[in-house]
Formats: C-alpha cells, structure tokens, sequence
C-alpha cells in the first residue's frame, strides 16, 4: 500500500474542486477513479489540473499535482483499493448505487492481502443518513461474516462548498479546470473512522455528524432553494443568484426561511447548535450566495425539482422535522410551492431533463404532486403568485 495516497470514485467539481483540492494540497497521491475517458486520458497526460476560486476579491488559481486517473473498471478499482491509504466517493447518490459492487470487490480483495488494513472510506454525497444507506448497499455484496464495521470506516460527511456550473466558453478554455468559491471546509464524522483522522488542513470531525448533515439540508440546501424559486418567480429573467438575492424581497424571504428552519433545527439539535451560531450562519451562507464572481446561477440551484422536492429532501426533510417538534413550518412550505412556478433555463435556454419531468406532473395538478412528489396530503395553500 503506498503512503498517503487518496482514490476518489468521480472527477466532477466536488470530487477535483474540494476533496481532491484539500488532500492533493496536504501532500496525498490524489488517484481519481472515473467513467469519462477524455478526462481520465487528460489527467493522466497533465498529471494536475487548476482549481480557479471565485471571490469579488479577484480569481486565485490553485494547480493540484501529483495527479493520475483510472477508467472505473473492476480490474482497476480493485487495484487502487488495495493500495490507496483513503477513499473518497463524489459521485452523486445514482451513481454510488451502481459503483458499490465495484468498492465491496475492492474491500475483499484489500482484506485477503492484508487484513489489519483498515480504510476509511470519506462519502463526499450531498444526502441524509449516507453512511447507514452505503453499509446497507454493500452488505449486499459482501459475505454475512465480513467484518465491514471494523474494517472499513465510512465517513458521512456534511458538503457545504459551492462549485458552480461552468459555461461551455470557461469550459472551452481548459476542460481540466474546475471553478469553486473559497469556503474550504470539510465537515465529517470523527467517530467513524478506523485509522488515525488524515492530518490535513480543512478537515472538520464533528461528534453528532446527524445534526451537521441537517444543518446542510435545512438551512443552506433549504435556503439557497428559497432564493432560486422565489427569486425566479418574482424575477424570471434574472439569470444569477446575486441578482436574485439584489431584491430586499427575496433576501428577507430567504433569511426568514432559513431562520424558522433554524428553530426547527434547534428544537431537534439542543446540544449541538445555539441560536448565536446558527444565525451566524445564515449570515455567511447569505454573504457567500451574493458571491458575484461565483456567478452561480438561479437554473444550477432550482434545477431537478423531483429530488429537491422528495420526501426526505431539504424542504420536506425540514417539514417532517417541524411535525414531530410542534414547529411552525408556513414559510418553508410556502418557499417550496414556489418551486411550481420554476421556469429558468440554462445558458442554451434548455430545462432540465428532471424540471421537464417534473411539468408532467403538475398537468394532474399540484395536489398531485404534494402527494406524488413530495409525499404528502396536505390543503393546499397557493398565494397570488404561486397560483
């Protein structure tokens, strides 16, 4: 096994702009693990690849060495597996599904060569209860008596970095290059890993990793959702989430919706968050969206509304929680019918495969989709806007 070295399940903007970014920059072989043959072959050729952070301060150009890539074939993960003293998976949760046989080959390969090699296995996901869904998904494919718990650390954590969608001009210009704000935080669970927690700046274990994950989903995911769908109901040609959030309207909306997520937070997290901290927080996020370099825009965040919308998703998630507490939840509810209305396109002018969708459920009407969507049946409330 070689010496700090980290392989990473997918090449995308989380995957090259965040995990690979922080560990390639502590001194780790950063080996990426992907189905894209023109980036794969690229890598390989350059051996690094610039990641381009977006402030009103001025761009800064960061370039990642000590990089090589691998088309994501069994021969091949089971290889880097074996060897690799970290893993980490950025892939999106479709995609995980489908590469886990690959990882629970690997696993057992790793195991039979050298069995007090444990490995932790980072899940780079944007989704709720990670690591439980990935121990279940493998325990299908490894034998009832593979010592998975304590052989393999899997590691949820919580992806609050902004890595906006580039246009086909930027992505013209170099297909290596990868843009991202300059929050460079990673949040995960302390608890879950096996080996020594890697010595790496940005790094942040947390004990209740649950209440980051929430934190995630109920204020930024939640709020930065607010913006896109009431932004572009009451901004349709807006094309930003700076431009949106230029709206003292849509600003104050978004804050309030953060803020009665932020009690529902509170109600279910006691110990893990303060009133200080979290408005602290939605403070930041607010900043952070207003980014205008970023230029990330209203389409990127109010985009894929079925998974946005799902029952266990940011604001159904939040709603489910203010349930159980006694919560007042009106303004959550109110953000996410705003999401019926969402027509904002790409820079081609074309909707998302997932919003087209989406559409052919409202033609059975929005009760419909409450129930069918977002997996309630509840009156439903529409103001004149939402209409």
């Amino acid at each position: 096994m070689q010496n700090k070295s980290i392989l990473i399940f997918g090449g995308g903007k989380i995957g090259r702009s965040f995990i690979g970014q922080l560990f390639g920059r502590a001194g780790y072989e950063t080996v990426f693990s992907d189905v894209d043959r023109n980036l794969v072959d690229a890598l390989n050729d350059r051996r690094s690849y610039p990641v381009v952070i977006k402030s009103d301060t001025g761009d800064e150009t960061m370039e990642i060495t000590n990089v090589r890539a691998v088309i994501g074939s069994e021969a091949n993960v089971v290889r880097e597996m074996a060897r690799a003293s970290i893993i980490a998976t950025s892939v999106g949760k479709d995609v995980l599904v489908k590469i886990i046989p690959l990882i629970a080959k690997g696993l057992l390969e790793r195991y039979a060569k050298s069995p007090a090699s444990a490995v932790d296995i980072i899940i780079a996901e944007n989704m709720r209860s990670a690591s439980a869904f990935m121990r279940g998904e493998l325990m299908k494919y490894l034998p009832p008596d593979f010592p998975l718990d304590s052989f393999a650390g899997l590691v949820e954590t919580s992806i609050g970095k902004m890595a906006p969608l580039m246009t086909q001009a930027d992505a013209g210009k170099d297909p290596l290059a990868v843009f991202a704000e300059p929050y460079n935080t990673l949040i995960l669970d302390g608890a879950a890993f096996r080996t020594p927690i890697p010595d790496v700046p940005g790094l942040a274990p947390k004990e209740n990793i649950a209440a980051w994950v929430d934190r995630k989903a109920f204020i930024h995911n939640l709020g930065h959702a607010a913006v896109a769908y009431y932004g572009n109901c009451r901004h349709p040609g807006a094309t930003y989430i700076y431009e949106a959030l230029s709206d003292p309207e849509v600003y104050d909306f978004a804050r309030a919706v953060m803020q009665q997520s932020a009690e529902i937070l509170l109600a279910e997290y006691p110990s893990d968050f303060t009133p200080q901290a979290l408005e602290t927080h939605i403070d930041d996020l607010l900043s952070r969206f207003r980014n205008k370099a970023l230029r990330d825009t209203i389409y990127r965040v109010g985009q894929d509304r079925i998974r946005k919308l799902a029952p266990d998703d940011r604001f159904m998630g939040a709603i489910r929680l203010a349930q159980k507490h006694g919560k007042d939840d009106s303004l959550i509810y109110e953000a996410m019918l705003y999401a019926f209305t969402f027509a904002a396109t790409d820079e081609n002018g074309n909707r998302s495969p997932s919003d087209i969708f989406f559409d052919e459920y409202l033609r059975r009407g929005k009760e419909y989709v409450l129930r069918h969507v977002c997996g309630i049946d509840r009156p439903l409330e529409l103001t004149a806007s939402t209409s």
